[in-house]
């Protein structure tokens, strides 16, 4: 609906505001999704030892208990540090 000036209306501006915010919405959830999604996996993965090689027990559980054994290392030192700081 364009007034007599050759400018749509306010009301009509709003539609189509709306309309491409919308799209916008539509488009970038599904990516912030895979994004969140891989993340966890990828972490999951490097801590389950599956980037090794399966076939080598040892190598597995040792890979495993390294990765848990540097994330306890990093929360005891973080937690220091905190105590430290206050």
């Amino acid at each position: 609906m364009w007034g007599m000036s050759g400018n749509p209306s306010d009301d009509e501006r709003q539609r189509e505001a709306k309309a491409i915010l919308q799209r916008v919405r539509q488009e970038t959830d599904p990516q912030i999704g895979g994004h969140t999604e891989a993340i966890v996996t990828r972490t999951s993965d490097h801590f389950m030892a599956r980037d090794v090689d399966q076939g080598d027990r040892i190598e597995v559980i040792g890979s495993r208990i390294g990765r848990i054994a540097g994330i306890g290392g990093f929360i005891v030192l973080a937690l220091l540090l905190a105590h430290q700081l206050l």
